[in-house]
């Protein structure tokens, strides 16, 4: 025997009789209707068709509110909300349920730290941080921007690591006024390691920190299986290393226009910090300390 949900009869009670009967439905006490929110699958009776269905869905249908109701055998009606139902055989007002909760913030930023809600954008440091590149840029912004902001930092182009001592001569660092700058490549021997050396030597100490990955472009930084590797191909030497990354792809590599549209995708996949390499997250946490804490 099947389970029925629709029943026999929604205004059946126990002990009716006929009409004339006690426990009739002239007999029974008359009862105000309580509300009932539509909500799909709620088994209902219209009473003046004596129509049995499901709720289907609420929808507006000129200009007022209307609920569909389908019976046992997948037959539909349509009636306007509001009194006149009966749900398991007490009197209701039907109305539209509550739409879906209003969004909720979100409690942290992502790069991880608690989110705070409303407040403006701090006056812009004296201090900066400063990156080789566009890329890099769009990548710190989309991770840190959130804490940037409410901490007053800017981050400026360099353009390339070898402008780093014309640039620190220019804008001339000082403890209270610090210039963090992250670089592409900064190991051990690397022309990156001599530059930076080299432009810092004679600064103020204390006024300028430079840091950086170990990767040849900030593209690696992000974690390859984000765009479906399982790790970043090699590129070989003398190979324009991100056209050598398309190639390896399968993406298109023909101009710089496609090195654009490849980033953009690459930089989509980022949602978090953690779909970036811890190398990287640690070097610009320390940068930005630096330049807060003058």
């Amino acid at each position: 025997m099947s389970h029925d949900r629709y029943g026999n009869d929604v205004l059946a009670t126990p002990g009716r009789g006929g009409d004339d009967q006690p426990g009739s439905a002239h007999h029974r006490p008359l009862k105000r209707s309580r509300p009932q929110p539509a909500e799909t699958g709620l088994v209902v009776e219209e009473v003046m068709t004596g129509w049995v269905g499901a709720v289907r869905r609420v929808e507006k249908s000129g200009g007022q509110h209307v609920v569909v109701l389908e019976d046992r055998k997948g037959k539909t009606r349509t009636f306007p909300l509001g009194p006149g139902f009966w749900v398991d055989g007490e009197p209701v007002e039907l109305h539209a349920p509550a739409g879906p909760p209003a969004p909720t913030r979100p409690t942290r930023t992502a790069s991880g730290s608690v989110a705070v809600h409303g407040a403006k954008a701090r006056v812009a440091r004296g201090s900066r941080i400063w990156v080789e590149g566009k890329h890099d840029a769009e990548l710190i912004e989309k991770v840190w921007g959130d804490d940037l902001r409410l901490e007053g930092v800017v981050v400026e182009l360099l353009d390339g690591v070898d402008n780093l001592a014309d640039a620190l001569r220019e804008f001339a660092p000082t403890r209270a006024r610090r210039v963090g700058v992250l670089v592409d490549h900064l190991v051990p021997g690397s022309k990156e390691t001599r530059i930076a050396a080299d432009a810092t030597r004679g600064t103020p100490a204390g006024s300028v920190l430079v840091l950086g990955h170990p990767y040849i472009d900030v593209w690696q930084a992000v974690r390859p299986e984000r765009i479906g590797l399982a790790a970043w191909p090699t590129i070989a030497r003398g190979t324009e290393w991100k056209l050598g990354i398309l190639r390896e792809l399968g993406w298109p590599a023909l101009e710089q226009a496609d090195v654009a549209r490849a980033w953009q995708r690459i930089l989509a996949s980022v949602r978090s910090y953690a779909d970036l390499e811890p190398s990287l997250l640690g070097r610009v946490e320390e940068l930005i300390d630096f330049v807060t804490t003058a």
